[in-house]
């Protein structure tokens, strides 16, 4: 891994706060994800799956943690199995986690080989009476290949079937939202990355430069200050391009008097920031697109002051479309009576405006959550209203990342250019 190792006191206090949503007689199982093949004998860079990070730390593969915290034997109520490392495989991987240093990165005192799971995992079941597994619940999730997870799921219930299985997800779901000062701190330094990678494209961006190139130039900003690269596929939007959602093609030309549509982030340490900005490719806007560019502002700012514990996504949501309403009516975009008269269930702004407003961050960048849940202080959200206009060719998103405190909201991205008219001035 590139980055320092966050303090193990982190996964220390999530373990605390996981066993409390057990059942009594349990026995939790977290895999971790699994080496995914490209062709011949090539792999896709590894990466942990977010529930064993959360709760360990460890980022390596072949990693499982189990928890059983009615074990009788106390050794047994945390332990952490990991891949035995050798000298051959020191020569051709680098060397795999320890015993010794496991401990040290997650605070889980009893280290086991992966060898030793079989048994060690029997004589836990044995004892229980629920075993609780894993598996991606996300909303937005298409599983279409069989995980390491799944793969155990149907192997655990073939050799234990008269037990009482339960899921892991919601309990995930219930924890991950709240974000402890060690992840905010960590998200502000994936932010603080990000924005330097943007600083860096003020002085670079210029008619006819391709938007490869200035992918590039982030991924190198990135990749200088320990990170492992994008949170996400970067999208890098010019003109026309700007008005599809999600475009990650970036081959194109940047062209004079086009606006480039940037959403960007940085990881660190496998937490997530997020982040879009629209700049001009000639270093001004022409005065239609500051008017669209500062619409989108009025409504980003609107809807961060929305972002108060209590409140309700689907609430806050159809609020913030209220906002943008008037700004499309105000642009020339929608008419103030079809507005008036339009069915609530199909609002005319959805025609511009067609995308949430936000969604939760940390280890996903769509991070785990639960949709009914109210907003809490320690949630961390994105605020990325956006306006796409395809006849005019085109789209203004903007967005930052916003932690939900009890005196308000901490912008985490407040130092990152912003205004349309600061943007103008860095470029020259």
């Amino acid at each position: 891994m590139k980055y320092t190792a966050i303090d193990n006191s982190l996964y220390i206090n999530n373990r605390k706060n996981f066993v409390k949503h057990l059942k009594p007689n349990s026995v939790a199982v977290f895999n971790s994800n699994d080496l995914m093949p490209t062709n011949a004998d090539g792999l896709m860079p590894f990466r942990q799956n977010n529930d064993l990070l959360y709760l360990s730390g460890v980022d390596q593969e072949e990693s499982i943690l189990v928890i059983a915290p009615n074990a009788s034997n106390p050794k047994h109520r945390e332990i952490l199995f990991v891949k035995e490392t050798s000298e051959l495989i020191a020569i051709w991987e680098g060397a795999k986690l320890d015993k010794e240093a496991a401990t040290k990165q997650s605070g889980v005192q009893t280290i086991c080989w992966l060898t030793d799971f079989e048994n060690i995992f029997h004589s836990l079941v044995t004892e229980a009476e629920h075993i609780y597994l894993n598996q991606n619940e996300h909303l937005r999730a298409i599983v279409t290949v069989e995980t390491r997870d799944g793969r155990f799921r149907k192997d655990c219930k073939a050799k234990y079937p008269d037990h009482e299985y339960e899921r892991l997800a919601p309990i995930m779901r219930k924890l991950r939202p709240i974000k402890s000062q060690l992840e905010i701190d960590t998200i502000q330094h994936a932010c603080n990355i990000t924005e330097k990678g943007f600083r860096r494209l003020l002085n670079f961006v210029k008619p006819g430069v391709k938007e490869y190139e200035i992918e590039a130039e982030l991924a190198h900003e990135f990749l200088m200050n320990r990170s492992r690269g994008f949170a996400y596929e970067p999208i890098i939007a010019s003109g026309a391009s700007a008005c599809v959602l999600h475009y990650v093609d970036n081959n194109k030309e940047c062209k004079a008097g086009d606006v480039i549509l940037l959403d960007i982030g940085a990881e660190y340490a496998n937490y997530a920031s997020d982040m879009t900005r629209c700049i001009p490719v000639s270093g001004k806007f022409t005065p239609r697109q500051k008017d669209v560019y500062n619409a989108v502002l009025r409504v980003m700012k609107g809807a961060t002051a929305m972002l108060v514990p209590g409140t309700l996504h689907n609430d806050y949501h159809d609020e913030v479309g209220r906002l943008m309403e008037n700004e499309l009516i105000g642009l020339g975009l929608l008419d103030k009576d079809a507005v008036a008269n339009q069915d609530p269930k199909s609002p005319l702004y959805k025609k511009y405006f067609m995308h949430g407003t936000s969604h939760h961050m940390g280890l996903d960048v769509h991070d785990v959550e639960e949709r009914n849940r109210p907003f809490e202080v320690g949630m961390i959200l994105t605020v990325e209203p956006g306006i796409y206009i395809p006849e005019e060719d085109l789209g203004i998103r903007l967005e930052n990342d916003v932690l939900i405190t009890e005196n308000g909201q901490l912008d985490l991205m407040g130092n990152i250019p912003l205004e349309a008219d600061e943007i103008e001035a860095l470029m020259a």
